[in-house]
């Protein structure tokens, strides 16, 4: 079993054996490519330079600083190949904010592009920094040797810290089962195979980035185009020209490539169909991208499970609009109450999942692990239903929730009518302490002509919402503040 276990996670490996000449990666920016033959060697090149010149060896924490290059992926092969574990960090991050991560995840080594070296000048941690060129330059000049796999399946690959919106950021500990299972349960699911060609543009100090399709890609010997940024025109471009098969997104980089004036004229008949998450999607954008010959597969994720977790078959994007589908293979799925109840159909409660796409817990955080993780239940933290027919829907997150008048209230639904309006191009919904009810609603919207009003939007909610769901205020903005990933950054809007 040992042994099996090593085999199973070479991937890289084996599709250099079985497909040499494959691409296995391609950077646009960079304009280079790698066969898989070509890629296996230079993980192994760089597993040597890690062990010779930095003295990386299993179990050390290396931290990368830097965008998507092709480089990047040959290390984190190879730090796996070391049994070593793999520090992504957001180079969006201050200093103060960096030196957290560093301390806490006890990294020895930061390696970082040379355009974040001002950041890098004013870390306080002691942890030694090292030029990515340089040390590139080092891995090219190694003579390649066959290092073997020495990570177990239950070790850690990589630590990826979450946002931080209830506090210090956690550091999810991301195993190689967890990688694996991903893989499987994601390839079942989206019927992945060698032949697949896919963009990633999501940052790799994010899950999607490495575990939407980038990993699980791999896994199949497809081909992956690594891109450092998200544009709408070029990534409808190159999903032209290079045949891409399948496209991943959020519903506002969806909207933004349906607004391009491209993309009515591009041919994206290769594309199988696009991956969504992070939010639902409206059904005018779903219409769109369907009238383009695109079915929309709805799914969640998580960076602590999965991430790949439930998915939307594409037929039932408008008859199941706004669900997230059904749990993928090999994991199981409930909802529970505050008092640990299993709920039924049509109850609204905490998600709960369970199955070897589990995280191992969060590094050096046993209290944060313990309440988030029981009995081999992984609480999500997303308040959830189930129809009749066992679709899911999230309805919030539970942070998110508010009550006013002793009502439980989700945001999320408010959103959703809201998002319906023909004038409103964005939404979102804060609770905000009143003195009467304990909280009510404040929404802030972004409109597509300008010339809705506060009254306007208010009686339409009360066409379509309970009366303690309507919005006691509603303010406009030019554009909703978001993440890197595209999602509303809720806690920015309740400090306004």
């Amino acid at each position: 079993m040992h042994k099996f276990d090593h085999i199973e996670l070479d991937w890289i490996k084996r599709w250099a054996l079985y497909s040499p000449d494959n691409i296995a990666l391609q950077s646009v920016e960079e304009d280079r490519k790698l066969t898989y033959s070509e890629l296996n060697a230079l993980i192994n090149k760089a597993a040597g330079y890690l062990t010779s010149e930095l003295e990386v060896y299993a179990g050390d924490r290396v931290a990368i600083l830097s965008m998507n290059r092709l480089d990047y992926v040959i290390l984190f092969f190879a730090i796996q190949r070391l049994g070593a574990i793999m520090l992504p960090l957001n180079y969006r991050l201050a200093a103060p904010e960096i030196d957290f991560q560093l301390d806490n995840s006890g990294a020895q080594i930061l390696i970082y592009e040379e355009d974040f070296g001002e950041t890098v000048s004013k870390l306080r941690t002691a942890v030694n920094t090292f030029d990515f060129t340089a040390v590139m330059e080092g891995v090219h000049q190694k003579t390649e040797q066959n290092y073997t796999h020495v990570g177990e399946f239950e070790t850690p690959c990589m630590i990826l810290y979450t946002s931080g919106t209830t506090g210090r950021p956690k550091g999810a500990l991301i195993t190689n089962k967890m990688l694996f299972w991903n893989s499987i349960n994601t390839g079942l699911r989206l019927n992945l195979t060698q032949n697949e060609v896919i963009l990633t543009f999501a940052p790799f100090f994010h899950t999607g980035g490495w575990n939407v399709l980038t990993t699980p890609v791999l896994h199949r010997g497809g081909k992956v185009i690594l891109l450092k940024k998200f544009d709408p025109a070029q990534i409808l471009s190159l999903s032209e020209v290079e045949k891409a098969s399948i496209l991943f997104g959020v519903p506002t980089m969806m909207a933004m490539m349906a607004e391009d004036p491209s993309f009515e004229t591009t041919d994206l008949s290769t594309i199988r169909y696009a991956i969504v998450g992070g939010e639902p999607m409206p059904i005018p954008l779903i219409e769109t991208w369907q009238n383009k010959g695109i079915p929309i597969r709805q799914g969640y994720g998580l960076t602590e499970f999965g991430p790949n977790v439930f998915s939307l078959n594409e037929e039932d994007a408008i008859r199941k609009k706004g669900s997230i589908g059904f749990p993928n293979f090999y994991i199981d799925a409930a909802i529970f109450d505050d008092n640990g109840n299993q709920l039924g159909a049509n109850q609204i409660g905490e998600l709960w999942l369970k199955g070897p796409v589990c995280m191992a817990g969060y590094w050096n955080n046993e209290e944060a692990t313990s309440k988030t993780i029981e009995n081999g239940w992984l609480k999500t933290g997303d308040m959830v239903k189930r129809d009749e027919e066992g679709y899911y829907y999230i309805v919030d997150r539970k942070k998110d929730m508010f009550i006013s008048g002793a009502e439980n209230v989700y945001p999320a639904e408010i959103e959703h009518v809201i998002r319906s309006h023909d004038d409103v191009k964005d939404v979102a919904v804060v609770g905000v302490p009143d003195e009467k009810w304990g909280e009510v609603g404040k929404a802030f919207v972004v409109s597509r002509s300008g010339e809705s009003s506060e009254e306007d939007l208010r009686a339409f909610c009360k066409e379509n919402l309970a009366k303690f769901k309507v919005p006691k205020y509603i303010k406009f903005l030019d554009e909703l503040p978001k993440s890197d990933t595209g999602k509303i950054l809720k806690r920015t809007l309740k400090e306004l």
